[in-house]
């Protein structure tokens, strides 16, 4: 079987806008995930998440393979151990996540702590992945840090324990984010998510010699486990695919994108209203992911029309 994938990283106007959009399809998906995961949570329990999860997202994953040239052969890793690593330090940051809402942290808050990895994966782009940080994408990133420096103020609302337990996975998903866009040039889509939502089983099994209770089941469970899947499965595909064609300058900021859509179904899901600092702060996060998106799309005419000048040129 011939490689399926070998790629350099790039980092055109045309593909950063490709890559954003498939970016903030990939949140929408995750935060309708994450509604469901916390709906089934007190039944289920935190290793019902992990094993459910790690099932439910990789079955989905596998058949989206499938459906490709090459089938199964796509989750093929080829560089094992760094792919076992990515996958590793990001079940574990899952864990975080559930450990918090499971000690009642609302989801609009979880996410609004989240949104630390942006700032933390700009930073580590640079001697991961060796990439010019430009002044935009640094401005972008900076401002909607500050937005979330307003939400996340000591002495607030969301200063507890479970915000210092998940900010410790938000420094694990920045590294696994990261390790996606270097891993994009040997491996498929399919692999780096398959084998990133496998890894959760074993953590979850592992979970039970650590003292957590055994996993419920009901109806409710099986339905939500089933859009977790779904939604995750293709989530990290297109995730994936997002980190072949852009830098993580250009990304990076879209991880805010989520506040939105984990405001929004935190009220109609469980009547979660965050607070007014937490939307000033969401306010903030949202005005910097549109200087930048407005930023890569007049770079991206930019290109297209220096290109077709040296077509006429020549």
């Amino acid at each position: 079987m011939p490689d399926l994938l070998r790629s350099r990283l790039r980092d055109s106007g045309q593909d950063a806008v490709r890559g954003i959009t498939m970016v903030n399809v990939c949140f929408l998906l995750l935060t309708i995930g994450d509604v469901a995961t916390v709906w089934a949570l007190p039944v289920m329990g935190v290793v019902g998440a992990m094993i459910g999860r790690g099932l439910a997202g990789g079955s989905v994953v596998a058949v989206v393979a499938l459906g490709q040239a090459g089938g199964l052969y796509r989750l093929r890793p080829r560089r094992v151990s760094l792919v076992a690593f990515r996958s590793v330090i990001h079940a574990a940051a899952s864990l975080t996540w559930y450990i918090a809402w499971s000690w009642s942290l609302g989801l609009a808050d979880s996410y609004a702590v989240g949104y630390a990895a942006p700032l933390m994966m700009l930073v580590l782009a640079g001697p991961m992945l060796s990439e010019r940080i430009g002044l935009r994408r640094w401005a972008a990133t900076g401002i909607g840090f500050l937005g979330m420096l307003v939400m996340l103020r000591p002495g607030g609302d969301l200063w507890t324990g479970a915000t210092l337990l998940l900010l410790c996975g938000v420094a694990a998903m920045a590294v696994s984010r990261n390790l996606t866009r270097l891993l994009s040039t040997t491996e498929t889509p399919e692999c780096l998510a398959f084998w990133l939502l496998a890894a959760h089983v074993p953590v979850g099994v592992a979970m039970l010699a650590g003292g957590f209770p055994l996993p419920g089941i009901d109806t409710t469970v099986i339905v939500c486990l089933t859009i977790l899947g779904v939604s995750n499965g293709l989530a990290h595909w297109i995730y994936s695919r997002a980190c072949a064609l852009a830098p993580m300058g250009a990304l990076a900021p879209y991880e805010y994108a989520g506040l939105i859509w984990a405001g929004l179904f935190g009220y109609l899901a469980f009547a979660q209203v965050p607070s007014g600092w937490t939307m000033g702060g969401a306010g903030v996060v949202v005005a910097a992911g549109l200087y930048n998106f407005v930023g890569e799309q007049r770079r991206s005419r930019a290109e297209r029309t220096a290109f077709r000048m040296a077509g006429a040129g020549g």
